[in-house]
């Protein structure tokens, strides 16, 4: 059987109901067409917009804008004239063995009953209707669809092969569409090999950054994986009874964290509505594969317990010449104490300090951080309290950027900010006052201290004791996908792990590589294989 290869989208379905269809009427998209024109972009799967010869000028020119914006097909759609639709797809998009999907609104049934005796099979989705357009199978057998429902539930797609009579699946939202071409995937499938359906959460910035790198595809991957975006103006039940998994970056749907002199996150993170809503659900179906678990995430979210579980690093230095750890550091819940001075110095932190909220992320202010150069500059540091003040590391401006994607290991070779001599330089233009910063903007790098090699670099890192590490902190996390940043000191040449974070970006990381490894990644947690291997730098 075939998945779904292309699918046009007719103006009936993208165009805003207009009661003035002139020259001079008001012209825009309708609801949910924008949401699926976004999600079709990097789906890999073909998508065109359709529209009538009569169709005005203006939403003519409208829709050939979102066309070229997406880089999408166009055709002309005539029901008198369906040969030329059909030929004008197929050259277009060329003879493909999957199916294609024509998607109209309800009241264009008349329109396209000419399909019904063509080798198009088409379906009404509640309020729009899909026509698929099947390659004939060798054996010239048809796939039909048959379809049913309770009238406004979500579709439950079922297929009937062998039958001569086109059926139809209804749904309520063009919002639905993505899962609804997961599902029918899925199923078609089904006598081939297994599919699985990801269902996935993250800001939309994020989630474009991953789908422009194709780690979001609508058709199945090599491995037997589909992705379809969440959505929370959609039944967070019927989705999630409808994906295998469900991968997240919860910190993106974080609204508040209440701190305390605990450091339990668990019951003190805030979420939007739609993320409670299906951590309820979670909660109340513990078979529902999550990547990760929430609880997993906590210690992240928590700069001082992440700095606790690096302490356990220094069980790992027994092999290596190097040395492997944490920053030393301190937690400071008031600025003015009297003996902060005191505190930092039995923490082993001498000055220029870098002190960063104990939140790690999720909030507006979790990145925002200074270097303190002098101690009387605390007293009026504006950080978030409380705070984490952290050994500031002389490293040559050189970061390691390592990311563990399920049993493998990348990692990068980034410029960071000066050593503490060429800071002191620039604060003293400003009297030693802290500099402030914001970590998702970069600082200021060592201009002078750019002329090492990549080659010089990797030299100086330890690969086997990070991948030592990496392979400890995968075991103690339990995250599939993590990042963490390595520097190391001059002069001792410690290797100091100063940031963790979950599911990064890995973006440095080349395509070809990435992605099937991070496919292969969550393959592996939603058919629970636990790998007793270690993780593999590469």
């Amino acid at each position: 059987m075939c998945e779904v290869k292309g699918i046009v989208l007719d103006a009936s379905v993208l165009l805003a109901a207009d009661k003035n269809d002139d020259e001079n009427g008001s012209v825009s998209l309708g609801p949910g067409a924008d949401y699926v024109l976004c999600k079709l972009r990097y789906s890999k799967i073909l998508t065109g917009i359709s529209y009538g010869p009569d169709l005005s000028a203006s939403k003519v020119h409208l829709l050939q804008e979102k066309a070229r914006l997406y880089s999408y097909n166009c055709f002309v759609f005539q029901s008198t004239a369906i040969d030329n639709f059909v030929s004008e797809v197929s050259l277009a998009w060329g003879d493909h063995s999957g199916s294609y999907m024509h998607v109209v609104s309800s009241y264009m049934d008349e329109e396209i009953s000419p399909l019904i005796s063509s080798d198009w099979l088409f379906t009404v989705l509640h309020w729009i209707s899909n026509l698929f357009s099947m390659k004939r199978f060798q054996n010239s057998q048809r796939l039909h669809l048959s379809q049913r429902r309770s009238p406004g539930k979500p579709s439950d797609v079922e297929y009937s092969p062998g039958t001569e009579n086109p059926g139809k699946i209804f749904i309520n939202k063009l919002e639905e569409l993505p899962l609804t071409i997961c599902s029918l995937n899925k199923k078609k499938q089904a006598m081939g090999k297994e599919v699985k359906i990801v269902g996935y959460l993250m800001k939309p910035s994020r989630e474009e950054d991953f789908a422009k790198r194709g780690a979001f595809p609508l058709n199945p991957t090599p491995n037997g994986l589909t992705f379809v975006a969440l959505n929370y103006e959609l039944p967070i039940s019927w989705q999630l009874k409808e994906v295998d998994g469900v991968l997240h970056k919860s910190t993106d749907d974080i609204i508040a964290v209440e701190m305390s002199s605990s450091s339990d996150f668990e019951n003190k993170v805030t979420y939007t509505e739609g993320m409670e809503q299906l951590q309820r659900y979670i909660r109340c179906h513990p078979d529902c594969c999550v990547i990760d678990p929430f609880s997993n995430i906590y210690p992240v979210l928590d700069r001082l317990k992440i700095q606790q579980i690096l302490g356990g690093l220094e069980n790992l230095n027994t092999k290596s010449c190097s040395k492997i750890r944490g920053p030393h550091f301190l937690k400071v819940v008031d600025f003015r104490e009297p003996k902060l001075e005191d505190k930092l110095a039995d923490a082993k932190l001498s000055l220029p300090n870098i002190v960063k909220p104990q939140v790690a992320c999720g909030v507006a202010d979790a990145h925002s951080m200074a270097i303190v150069f002098k101690a009387d500059s605390y007293k009026d540091l504006n950080v978030p309290l409380p705070a984490i003040v952290q050994e500031y590391v002389d490293h040559s401006s050189t970061m390691f950027k390592f990311y563990v994607v399920g049993k493998k290991i990348f990692f990068a070779i980034k410029k960071s900010t000066p050593n503490a001599d060429i800071l002191i330089k620039l604060a003293e233009e400003k009297e030693l006052k802290p500099l402030l910063f914001d970590s998702l903007k970069s600082l200021p790098v060592d201009k002078d201290n750019q002329q090492k090699s990549q080659h010089e670099d990797n030299n100086r890192i330890d690969q086997e004791l990070v991948t030592d590490a990496a392979n400890w902190l995968r075991r103690v996390l339990d995250l599939t996908i993590f990042g963490f940043d390595v520097v190391i000191q001059e002069g001792t040449g410690d290797h100091v792990i100063v940031d963790v974070n979950y599911l990064p970006s890995f973006k440095e990381v080349p395509d070809e590589v990435a992605i099937p490894t991070f496919w292969e990644a969550i393959k592996e947690k939603l058919t629970g294989k636990k790998s007793t291997e270690a993780a593999i730098l590469l």
